[in-house]
């Protein structure tokens, strides 16, 4: 049956102008293919599209039909298609042919009628004429296979064979049909001659590297992150805001009118399509010239039917997504425009390759096989600050093929002001300097505020010098809905984006930067179970705690969220054995360095010895506030410090006046009487404060302004190198055992650090404005609020029973026997 199937179509390429043959691809393969090419046909994606819309086009156009005879005998012959490839695309002709027509007349009438309407060239015309004739002859004779043999083999014979790649691999290609479909697999030169010049012309890609970098970037980021964002401002806006964007953006973003018009008329703003089915498109042109191993664009291509799944449940959806997306790229909105005919074709025809539904384009073993190789693509440390630095920076997502290639000494220049200009970081000061931007004790009060707030109990909200603003306020009670979120993520996406500046500088050693980059690997993966845990985290931070210096990333954190492609989704998350970038801090010693208060910032990690640079500053304030020139002065005043320190001046030289106002009168009387030295008039200052009982000071314990200075100082001389770390931890316990000693909580400490620095402050015109600056820290420190002005609000007083309550997961600080380490 299948031979007389054969026959038939050999007897039909007679009009075509083939002589008689026994069998359709009996040509010879090099005339095969010549006659292709003269055809117009020069590839086999050429080949798929006309055989596609042949097969597909509506009653009347037998030319097609019959031309479809023709190019599938060719291709046959030629190579192109293997005999059963080509026989199934002839069957299914065939079969056409005999539904649309009743007999070999109709059959070879309307040939005549339209190919008379073409106007064929003078010659061809009689030989096809003629070969009319011949196969009328035949039919009249009962010769050769006639129509009634035709019909009655096709009825014999069971549906014809698919006639798209059945391979479990290839069925993610049929993503590829928008634009070429894929007739044959696996991939070869014969399918895309000029893929590579394509490559370059339309997307300036020269080799495999710059294929996979386009490659992953479409896959996690592509153009809709963009539009996505933007599209979540414009919602916020009303339409006088809308038009003002439009008449803004549209010089830089061509698309802007047709994005507006979206967000107006309330069109889904789905797009995800327009850069999911070019990845298929780029990982088939790699795959025909070369740049790609066939099991290496099927991955790919498995990859992106992976992502479509998840946002499309059939092909109109995904196809209206992708018309959307091209709306946008081009600025022109294509929805009321003539619907493109291979458009409907693949959604309709019933031998189109979409007839297989999305979600069935992949088994588990493609699926799994295709998300181990995207993953190995991206199972670097390196690639865990390309996911995090690229919520702030999104052009980094153009470099997850290779991260650690050498950049741009524009950008590398760029990278090194930032670090210098922003963070004061050089490179004499070596990779370890990075481990100072890891600050665990400022996630610890975080997570503690947020603990205790949704147990109800928050930082008192008034103080001995004034209160917090409303807004100030407002933001330390929102971390009451964030308490379920580990706060590490807060500071160590900043720590993720600084070592990947610091890595784009050159200004280090990359390999002691890749360790920390794997120890923040293992760090988050020990606080988020999964990028969505973590992401959720992220959000949650970023929205109870904006930062005014810096725009949001509250929708950028958003669609990392929301996108499946994002890189975050598809990292190497292990966290192998438990280790992170810096130093933990015990509570103790954490509670002990907070002491410092507002003499100076908030220490939210451990002093390390500083570079030689770093040095030079804190040597100059040491000597010039305490002239202190070595290890040896700084020991000693600290041991001066602990024992006695300006307290002990006080109770020497001034309490004693409290006892005796009237000695106190004369005193100030002849101090004033006369001319006084320098030391004198210093003493006259705080005589009059004693008198006047300036700031309480002849009632408070001023200890805490010896304390604060104390800790101060330590942090100093452990950067100087002046204390290793186990004297650095005893002059912490002191402190910690001093401070306890003298109060009962911070409220009492926090009045006598002012007190202190009222009473012992020198002459100076910018008094009042330093003691109101100093007033309006205490008020942060002591309220908590802004939330990380200090860390006296999640701390319990040295000496105090613990008042806090333990948060929900494990991000605290050693020390704390709530918690399980």
């Amino acid at each position: 049956m299948v031979d007389a199937l054969n026959a038939w179509w050999a007897q039909q390429l007679v009009l075509c102008d083939w002589a008689f043959t026994p069998h359709p691809l009996s040509v010879d393969t090099k005339a095969a293919e010549q006659r292709l090419l003269q055809l117009g046909i020069t590839s086999r994606n050429e080949l798929a599209e006309q055989l596609f819309h042949a097969l597909g086009s509506s009653a009347g156009h037998a030319d097609l039909l019959l031309g479809a005879l023709e190019w599938t005998a060719l291709a046959g012959a030629a190579g192109w298609l293997d005999t059963k490839q080509a026989n199934t695309w002839a069957h299914h002709v065939i079969r056409r042919i005999a539904t649309d027509y009743g007999d070999l007349r109709a059959w070879l009438s309307d040939l005549r009628r339209v190919l008379g309407a073409k106007g064929w060239e003078m010659g061809a015309d009689d030989r096809f004429i003629d070969a009319c004739q011949a196969l009328s002859t035949l039919e009249s004779e009962g010769e050769g296979i006639t129509w009634a043999l035709l019909e009655e083999t096709l009825a014999q014979l069971p549906a014809p064979a698919a006639l798209w790649p059945e391979v479990a691999q290839a069925q993610a290609w049929r993503l590829c049909a928008l634009f070429r479909p894929v007739i044959s697999y696996p991939a070869g030169h014969a399918d895309w001659p000029d893929a590579s010049q394509w490559l370059e012309r339309i997307w300036q890609i020269n080799d495999r590297e710059q294929l996979l970098e386009v490659a992953l970037w479409l896959s996690a980021q592509g153009e809709r992150q963009r539009w996505d964002i933007e599209a979540r401002e414009l919602l916020t806006m009303d339409n006088a805001q809308r038009i003002a964007w439009q008449h803004d953006s549209i010089q830089d973003s061509p698309y802007a009118g047709v994005l507006n018009a979206f967000v107006s008329q309330g069109e889904p703003l789905e797009w995800a399509a327009w850069d999911w089915l070019r990845l298929v498109e780029i990982a088939w042109a790699g795959a025909c010239c070369g740049w790609l191993s066939q099991a290496e664009a099927d991955d790919l291509a498995c990859h992106a039917a992976d992502l479509v799944s998840h946002r499309y449940h059939d092909w109109r959806a995904i196809l209206k997504a992708y018309m959307r997306g091209q709306s946008l790229f081009e600025g022109v909105d294509r929805r009321n425009m003539t619907p493109n005919a291979h458009h409907v074709l693949l959604i309709n025809a019933s031998h189109s390759p979409w007839r297989l539904a999305p979600a069935n384009l992949l088994d588990d073993t493609t699926r799994k096989a295709s998300q181990q190789r995207i993953r190995q693509w991206r199972n670097t440390p390196h690639h865990w600050l390309l996911a995090m630095a690229g919520v702030r920076e999104p052009d980094v997502m153009l470099r997850q093929y290779d991260p650690a290639a050498p950049v741009a000494e524009e950008r590398r220049a760029d990278a090194a002001l930032y670090l210098q200009e922003s963070l004061g970081l050089h490179a004499d000061e070596g990779p370890q300097v990075m481990a100072r931007y890891w600050l665990p004790a400022q996630a610890h009060h975080l997570n503690q505020l947020a603990a205790d707030a949704v147990h109800g109990v928050l930082p008192p909200s008034q103080t001995l010098f004034g209160q917090p603003t409303t807004d100030e306020l407002k933001q330390r009670n929102a971390v009451k809905g964030v308490s379920r979120h580990a706060a590490t993520i807060h500071m160590a996406e900043k720590f993720a984006f600084y070592l990947h500046m610091a890595l784009d500088s050159g200004l280090f050693e990359r390999e002691p930067l890749l360790a920390y980059a794997s120890s923040l690997r293992s760090c988050l993966c020990r606080f988020y179970p999964s990028p969505k845990r973590l992401l959720e985290a992220w959000f949650a931070w970023e929205s109870c705690l904006p930062e005014p210096e810096h725009a949001s990333l509250i929708n950028e954190i958003a669609w990392h969220l929301e996108d499946p492609g994002s890189l975050f989704y598809w990292l190497d998350w292990r966290p192998d054995a438990w280790c992170e970038p810096g130093g933990r801090p015990t509570l103790t010693h954490f509670t002990a360095m907070s002491l410092v208060g507002p003499l100076n910032s908030a220490v939210w990690s451990e002093p390390q010895p500083e570079s030689p640079r770093e040095c030079a500053d804190i040597r100059e304030w040491v000597e010039s506030h305490y002239h202190l020139t070595n290890a040896t002065d700084m020991q000693e005043f600290l041991t001066f410090m602990l024992e006695a320190g300006d307290r002990q001046e006080y109770q020497i030289n001034y309490a004693p006046y409290t006892l005796n106002p009237e000695r106190l009168e004369a005193e100030i009387a002849i101090l004033e009487s006369g001319d006084c030295t320098e030391e004198e008039r210093h003493h006259l200052l705080r005589l009059r404060r004693v008198q006047s009982n300036e700031d309480h000071c002849n009632d408070v314990d001023m200890a805490a302004w010896d304390i604060a200075q104390l800790v101060d100082l330590a942090i100093a001389a452990r950067q100087l190198g002046w204390l290793e770390s186990e004297a650095f931890a005893d002059v912490l316990d002191r402190a910690y055992q001093l401070a306890a000693d003298h109060y009962a909580g911070w409220q009492e400490y926090a009045a006598g650090m002012y007190a202190g620095f009222s009473f012992f402050m020198g002459e100076t015109p910018e008094r009042e404005s330093f003691l109101a600056g100093f007033r309006q820290s205490m008020v942060a420190w002591v309220c908590g609020a802004p939330i990380l002005s200090g860390p006296w609000a999640s701390l319990d007083f040295p000496g105090n029973k613990p008042r806090h309550f333990a948060p929900l997961h494990i991000d605290t600080l050693p020390g704390d026997q709530r918690t399980l380490h």
